[in-house]
């Protein structure tokens, strides 16, 4: 078994970095953990997805 993490800004940026590692890698997925986190800086909220992917 092996992991990849992915962080990215936004959900749909998240999606396609997932989408294009499981179908350049053609992996099998075991499991996979999301989490989000939100932050202020200053007025500005900011997001991070991220997700570990557990694979074959």
């Amino acid at each position: 078994m092996k992991i990849k993490i992915f962080d990215e800004s936004h959900e749909k940026d998240l999606e396609e970095a997932i989408n294009n590692f499981v179908k350049e890698k053609q992996v099998e997925i075991i499991d996979i953990k999301f989490s989000v986190a939100a932050s202020l800086y200053g007025e500005e909220q900011i997001y991070c997805f991220s997700a570990l992917l557990m694979y074959k």
